[in-house]
């Protein structure tokens, strides 16, 4: 039976998608989004939904809406589980309602999923509150994109004493402005006009009816943008929480796979960075390499990890086999501490560890422990470096270095997200090369492109690609990295 949701993200900030939205975005087969959609949003699909792009923007319709709803139709008809996604909630000046009554007309079942509404949270964002006890008791939001159509009352709207929020005016402001003090409203009324809130691209000018018309040119804010008239806009230093944070402004696009992004992307968004991510590889198991190697495993000396991935795939192998790790008799050593963490999750703890995410680092930290004739043990991604086995062959060990994974490029999704992005995270030769192919040489040049140790850095470098290189190689030395920067800019 075909279905079609119509789901409301949000404003912006991944992290107000509902926990209904993201269930739906995962069964979905077939999405249609628009420009005001999160960097994010597009993550949450399955890796064979079909994606199209239908936005609008000022003067520049790619879509018409009747061209929207025949699509949702469409493609419903055709069998498709689809999702129209849309920025805020659908049925907040979204045109959700259209798009229903064009699946109720030709018998599709529907359902609507809400989303945080942008005059809500935008607001909060900016340390404006919508309503304030003593100040406003209530709110009226009003389209700004009729606002020279005679068909809002501003008289009743001057007269009001609560907040008034007018969306998508921005190119009408002097007309709102014009209406409201025409019809009594004081002209030293407090007013603000935020754009692209709950973003990086954050920026609020704060003034009254009599000066936010200049202030506003002067900054130059760009759609789109939420206008706000009310005293609750005297409270917007005090309230400010969002603009303080110390990454606030900031696009930061991590390029690991969506499984190791999480933790990464966690600190820096409490940061207050808007973190694009960007799943530059995607891992595909070859698990089949260990049959030969699993009944000896129990004769080898050391195991050697080097990444997250080789861990969490060499221990899922032998949950699957019903394998006793209590058989094991080795070592275990690590490259760097988030590969100790993945180990110790596994009720193992790391014999020696590589503070530097460097192979050399790990061989300098055992290569006393070795000893000639003992059997070791790599479990790697298949385009990993030989450095490792080579120079504990070169000291007489016999080396297995099994290929339990290989690393290809992942997709952009949108497009359009990495537009938006300031700096990149490299975290290996491969998302270095990766990213290069999948959005191009020049666009990956205009950002600030940063490596988390030096052979990613020199993966860099042998592409003609200007970056830095973390002194520390690990997540905590990127995050101290990136302050850095950020100081240094401000």
């Amino acid at each position: 039976m075909s279905k079609a949701y119509i789901i409301g993200t949000g404003p912006g900030d991944e992290e107000l998608l509902t926990l209904k939205a993201i269930k739906a975005l995962g069964e979905c087969t077939a999405v249609l989004y628009d420009r005001l959609v999160s960097n994010n949003v597009l993550n949450y699909l399955s890796e064979d939904c079909e994606v199209y792009y239908c936005g609008k923007e000022p003067g520049a319709h790619y879509k018409t809406q009747d061209e929207i709803n025949e699509m949702i139709v469409k493609l419903a008809n055709e069998g498709h589980l689809v999702g129209r996604v849309k920025g805020g909630d659908p049925y907040v000046f979204g045109r959700g309602g259209e798009e229903v009554l064009a699946l109720e007309k030709e018998g599709i079942d529907f359902e609507v999923i809400p989303g945080v509404t942008s005059p809500i949270a935008v607001l909060n964002y900016a340390g404006i509150p919508i309503t304030h006890r003593g100040i406003a008791q209530s709110f009226h939001i009003v389209t700004g994109m009729t606002a020279v159509e005679e068909k809002i009352n501003f008289e009743a709207l001057a007269n009001e004493t609560g907040t008034l929020v007018f969306m998508m005016g921005l190119s009408n402001l002097e007309k709102i402005v014009e209406n409201l003090t025409k019809y009594g409203k004081n002209i030293n009324t407090p007013a603000a006009i935020v754009m692209r809130g709950t973003s990086s691209k954050q920026k609020k000018v704060v003034g009254t009816l009599d000066n936010i018309v200049d202030k506003v040119k002067e900054a130059g804010l760009q759609s789109p943008c939420i206008i706000v008239v009310g005293d609750v806009v005297n409270l917007s230093n005090k309230l400010s929480w969002y603009e303080k944070k110390p990454l606030f402004g900031w696009n930061i696009c991590v390029t690991r796979s969506r499984e190791q992004a999480s933790s990464l992307k966690d600190k820096l968004t409490k940061l207050g960075a808007e973190v694009t991510s960007i799943s530059s590889i995607k891992i595909e198991k070859t698990l089949e390499n260990l049959d030969e190697y699993v009944e000896k495993l129990d004769k080898y000396h050391h195991i050697i990890f080097t990444s997250v991935n080789g861990v969490n795939i060499f221990f899922d192998y032998l949950i699957e086999k019903n394998y006793d790790i209590r058989r094991l008799k080795a070592k275990f050593s690590v490259v760097g501490k988030a590969t100790k963490k993945a180990l110790a999750q596994r009720g193992i703890q790391a014999y020696k560890m590589a503070r530097e995410f460097v192979g050399e680092g790990l061989f300098e930290a055992i290569k006393e422990d070795l000893k000639p004739g003992e059997k070791v043990l790599i479990p790697c991604s298949s385009k990993s470096r030989t450095f490792l086995k080579d120079e504990i062959e070169a000291l007489a060990l016999e080396v297995d270095r099994v290929h339990t994974y290989n690393t290809v490029p992942g997709k952009v999704k949108n497009k359009r997200s990495f537009d938006e992005v300031d700096i990149v995270l490299f975290t290996s030769p491969s998302t270095v090369n990766n990213m290069v192919d999948m959005v191009g040489i020049e666009e990956v040049k205009k950002k600030k492109c940063i490596a988390i140790g030096p052979i990613t850095f020199k993966a860099l470098k042998e592409r003609g690609i200007d970056g830095l290189m973390c002194k520390q190689h690990s997540e905590d030395g990127f995050l101290r990295e990136i302050v850095e920067i950020v100081n240094k800019e401000v």
